[in-house]
This record gives structure tokens, C-alpha cells and sequence, in this order.
């Protein structure tokens, strides 16, 4: 079994999240292919949005994950994770899922409250993980309501510092939600420190994403249940 993980963003720390979640939760014999381009992040900030040569860019990868025989791929960042909805339609026609890191959080996080904070440091993520929050609740027939938090000053940081300065922002919308929703994969050796601040329930999409992966495999007959 072969399991592509398509990253825009090449942080270490988040590459170190992500497999430490999709490793756990997959058979110890599951190969995975890391298919990498920071340029594509790179562009989506400095357009402000996701323009055609990045959203192709990251197509091309989704494909050359299925060429390369990926029995599942999963989207790592959120601000490009619209472009993975728009290739549902190429994955149903291959048989090889294209998952979003991000979309099962986004529907826990309407499950468990009405009023959820979106914690990002960049708005090419803040936006289209909004987007994906207010789509899955509108599937769910349950209106929520979104506080944004833009975290600035994050870059450069060290995680201490970036710990202290993710509980400051926490601690102004601590009393305005019941959900606090990390937009960033990164962000997310800080989950259990902002809900021991916070005393909110905190969510942060590698598990989600991890959890995913497999759910997807099991229905393909590949794990067994």
C-alpha cells in the first residue's frame, strides 16, 4: 500500500507532525511518497489568493502521485485545499482519494459548537479555511459562527515563543467561542498548551488528517476494518 503526502509548506515541524499522525495510524508496511513544492505557498502569498499557475502546479502533483501508483493522497496545506476539492471529480474517476488534512476537523469542530475561533498566521489560510468550516456546516444543517484570529508576528519565533504568543491571541477569544480551530498544520504541538490556557476545546488538523487517510483506505478494502 502506497500513501502520497503532497506538502506546499516544508517546515519541519509540520512535516515531523504529519508523519508522526499518518505513521500511527496506517499499517507499519505502507510506503509513502512525499511530494514537495514550497513555491507554491510561496505564490499563493504573495497573490493574496490562489492564482491558475500554482492551483496547476499542485494538480500536477496530485497526478503524478497516481502515476507513481499512490493508492491515497492527502493535501497537506489549507490554503491550497480548495484546489483538492476541485479534483474530487478526477479522484472519483481514478479510484484514488484525494484527501483534505484539513476537512474532518472542520466538521468536528461544528459538531462540538456554534461559535468557532480560526486561528491562522497567514490569511491565504484564514479565508479558505472559513470557507470550508461554513461549507461542511451548511452540509451538516447547522449555523455556526466564526470568530478570525490572525496571529501576528509568529514568523521566526522559536515553539516557546510561538506558544506564548498563540495563548495571548487565544486569551482574547477565549470567552467568545466553544471551539478553538487551528487553520495551519503547524500550528500543532501547540493544541494541548492553548486548551490548558484556554480550557477550550482545541483542534488541529494532522490527526484529522491521519484519520482520513484511513478511513479512505478501509472503504477501498486496502486496511481492514
Amino acid at each position: 500500500m502506497k500513501v502520497a503526502l503532497i506538502y506546499t509548506s516544508t517546515t519541519p515541524e509540520l512535516i515531523e507532525l504529519v508523519e508522526k499522525e499518518v505513521r500511527q495510524s496506517l499499517p507499519k508496511d505502507t510506503e509513502f511518497i512525499s511530494n514537495q513544492d514550497p513555491s507554491i505557498l510561496a505564490e499563493v502569498r504573495d497573490a493574496g489568493y490562489v492564482t491558475a499557475p500554482p492551483a496547476a502546479r499542485l494538480v500536477g502533483m496530485y497526478m503524478k502521485a497516481v502515476s507513481d501508483g499512490a493508492d491515497a493522497i492527502l493535501n497537506i496545506c489549507s490554503s491550497v485545499g480548495e484546489v483538492a476539492d476541485s479534483a474530487q471529480d478526477v479522484a472519483r474517476f481514478t479510484g484514488i482519494p484525494i484527501l483534505r488534512i484539513d476537512e474532518e476537523m472542520c466538521r468536528e469542530a461544528v459538531r462540538q459548537g456554534m461559535r468557532i475561533g480560526v486561528m491562522a498566521t497567514l490569511p491565504t489560510t484564514l479565508i479558505p479555511t472559513k470557507n470550508t468550516i461554513m461549507r461542511v456546516a451548511r452540509e451538516m444543517n447547522k449555523r455556526v459562527e466564526l470568530v478570525d484570529v490572525l496571529v501576528d508576528g509568529g514568523f521566526g519565533l522559536d515553539q516557546e515563543q510561538f506558544k506564548e504568543l498563540m495563548s495571548q491571541y487565544a486569551g482574547e477569544i477565549r470567552d467568545k467561542v466553544d471551539v478553538i480551530l487551528f487553520a495551519q498544520g503547524s500550528m500543532a504541538y501547540c493544541e494541548e498548551y492553548i486548551h490548558h490556557k484556554t480550557g477550550k476545546l482545541v483542534l488541529s488538523s494532522p490527526r484529522f488528517g491521519a484519520v482520513a487517510l484511513k478511513c479512505a483506505l478501509e472503504k477501498h478494502g486496502l486496511i481492514q476494518q
